[in-house]
């Protein structure tokens, strides 16, 4: 049995009103998570725009 499947098993056993704080923290994490994706994303476009604003970059591109 994997560690998700033994998670279900046992939010399965649990009381709706504890469900609810679990779904809740679920919730925090995937947001958590794309947050942090989001900052690595912003931090790193300032150096990747050098090479996209480079005139070979629009001629590789122009096609598509």
């Amino acid at each position: 049995m994997t560690k998700k499947e033994t998670v279900i098993d046992e939010i399965k056993e649990m009381p709706d009103q504890i469900v609810e704080e679990i779904l809740d923290f679920v919730q925090f994490l995937k947001a958590k998570s794309m947050n942090e994706k989001l900052k690595i994303t912003m931090a790193s476009e300032p150096s990747l725009r050098k090479d996209w604003l480079k005139p070979e970059e629009d001629k590789a591109w122009q096609n598509l």
